[in-house]
């Protein structure tokens, strides 16, 4: 076995050409190489390789086969690699052994395996020495094909071959700076499948998490981040484009994040992770507008046309917003193309596989099972406490009951793989209160923040329409303020309802 240690990088097809020639780098030039690299992966038709975290493919390199196992491709620099020559383009699965592979490699499995995609690219390749690290740049171009479809590849890849880490960051930051190199999670096996599945171009949402109970909370929080992290990266191009969907599932992701910071939060240093949330804390707030103005938009103001508001009133507000909707979106366009977004997740990713915070010692002595079941005790338990109050709060009181539900609720997702199938019917029954619970004081939230355009839009309005738009809102907070009566009682209910698992996780999962 070995491992490689890399980041990946999209380039502008314009830029990739002249990236190795860039003058004024960090550290001297090598020998630069030239391949054409055409490779083959292979799964069975409903991909147990790739559910197993793992990705089989067969390579071509002039007139030679190289088979290569890869596991651990969570998001992370680091990741294991065995690499096998074999005699043909088919995989020899007898040469799996001493591979996470091996477990699964049955006859029966040699049977199912099939090409899945084949990628062909032409590999410029050229060494650096960066203080005391050599590094390989590796510039890529070519396609991914599976089937009929097909995307292209412009990407460059740094993979240090000996030395520190934090050389192989030092160096990103100097593409990021001179050529605008972004970032990107997804390795080439990874977007092949999305190429298979159809969805390499739209909206992604969360991906499953796969814990084992006997690792380091360290080592769980190192995995929960790089899947949030590849959730926003992956919805970059979809809120470049403007999407909804794409706008709303990056937030998902920054949110997702931000709790799992908060959940581990002994674990992490201070210094640093102040740092990091501040920038997660602006990335929230470029692209929340076009969520909050979307949802207006479509769930308050164009079901008005239907209810008897004056045409005039409705069509004159909905053109307010609609001009208000371009305007947030462009902006949520203009945040994940600036390098202030290129340069964040270069940070997120290199704090991510920092240091964990010097302490006492005694998480280095738990288990993510047991940091599991200590951690969502306690907060159910405090959430259900404020929830009994729910009557008496504040709004903005309110809003953090909602905050500290949602953790809860990412906590669940992130720790689902930790308990037995017999256990999961409790946990899904948790989870769904509080869904349910999340859900009526978000709508709650967003009621006040509805409340608030919705003056705003009445006060403002040019006077040939102040009257009829002054009418429309009106329809609209009254339709709201009558709906929030009942969705006090849901959460009240629900919060009620909500008691500790009788649960914990099972430490051989």
């Amino acid at each position: 076995m070995s491992t490689e240690t890399e980041l990946k990088f999209r380039v502008a097809p314009g830029k990739l050409s002249s990236l190795l020639r860039k003058s004024g780098l960090t550290g001297r030039r090598g020998d630069q190489t030239e391949q054409s690299l055409v490779s083959t992966y292979y799964d069975t038709n409903k991909h147990r390789l790739r559910r197993h975290g793992l990705t089989l493919r067969v390579r071509k390199i002039e007139d030679r086969y190289v088979q290569t196992v890869k596991a651990g491709g969570t998001g992370g620099v680091t990741r294991g690699e065995w690499e096998r020559e074999v005699s043909g383009a088919t995989p020899d699965l007898e040469k799996t052994k001493d591979t996470p592979l091996q477990e699964l490699a049955t006859r029966k499995l040699r049977h199912k395996l099939a090409p899945v995609f084949q990628t062909d690219i032409h590999r410029v390749a050229q060494a650096r020495r960066v203080r005391r690290s050599q590094i390989e740049l590796a510039v890529d171009r070519g396609r991914i094909s599976a089937g009929r479809r097909s995307r292209p590849v412009a990407e460059l890849e740094l993979e240090l071959k000996s030395g520190h880490v934090a050389d192989l960051f030092r160096l990103a930051r100097e593409f990021e700076r001179k050529a605008g190199a972004e970032l990107d999670l997804r390795s080439k096996a990874e977007q092949g499948y999305l190429l298979v599945s159809g969805s390499g171009g739209g909206a992604q949402g969360a991906e499953s998490i796969a814990l084992k109970a006997g690792l380091s909370p360290r080592e769980a929080f190192r995995l929960i981040a790089h899947s949030t992290l590849r959730q926003i990266t992956s919805n970059a191009d979809p809120v470049r484009d403007r999407n909804a969907e794409g706008v709303h599932q990056m937030r998902v992701g920054l949110r997702r994040l931000r709790a799992a910071i908060s959940l581990f939060a002994d674990l992490l240093p201070r210094a640093s992770t102040a740092r990091i949330k501040t920038e997660l804390k602006w990335l929230t707030g470029e692209l929340a507008p076009a969520r909050e103005i979307d949802v207006f938009l479509n769930e308050s103001i164009r079901p008005i046309t239907e209810q008897g508001v004056p045409r005039r009133g409705a069509r004159a507000i909905r053109k307010r917003f609609s001009r208000q909707r371009m305007a947030a979106f462009e902006r949520a366009r203009a945040a994940v193309m600036s390098a202030r977004y290129r340069r964040l997740l270069i940070d997120v990713i290199e704090w991510i596989e920092g240091r964990p915070r010097v302490h006492d010692g005694r998480n280095d002595e738990r288990t993510i099972a047991a940091y599991a079941a200590e951690l969502l005790d306690r907060r159910i338990r405090k959430a259900r406490k404020q929830g009994k109050r729910l009557s008496d709060l504040e709004p903005m009181q309110r809003h953090k009951l909602r905050i500290r539900i949602k953790k809860i609720r990412y906590a669940v997702e992130f720790f689902e793989s930790l308990y037995s199938d017999s256990q999961q019917k409790e946990l899904a029954e948790l989870s769904d209160r509080l869904k349910q619970i999340q859900s009526a004081l978000g709508s709650l939230n967003d009621f006040m923040a509805h409340r608030e355009l919705a003056t705003e839009a009445a006060l403002t309005a040019p006077p040939a329409h102040r009257r009829a738009q002054a009418f429309a809102s009106g329809v609209i907070v009254g339709q709201e303020r009558k709906a929030a009566d009942g969705l006090m009682q849901v959460a009240a209910k629900e919060l009620h309802r909500l008691r500790r698992l009788r649960i914990v996780p099972d430490a051989r999962a």
